[in-house]
């Protein structure tokens, strides 16, 4: 039995853009992972800041925290 997976491509950019797509799957599903994993950490320190009190000199919350009071 023989599968057969040819497409007809329109143009040299359509092919260029899915062979892109095919050999940088892993890329970009690592840089989502990356993204997520800093996401979460800004959210870490998001939190400790606000457990914190904030840097010194600066009401709890920050300035735009205080500009709101």
């Amino acid at each position: 039995m023989r599968v057969d997976f040819r497409m007809e491509l329109r143009s040299v950019g359509t092919a260029l853009r899915l062979a892109e797509s095919v050999l940088l799957a892993g890329g970009q599903r690592q840089a989502r992972r990356n993204a997520w994993a800093a996401v979460c950490e800004n959210r870490r320190h998001a939190a400790a800041r606000e457990l914190d009190g904030g840097p010194v000199g600066t009401p709890a919350g920050g300035p735009a925290k205080a500009a709101r009071r």
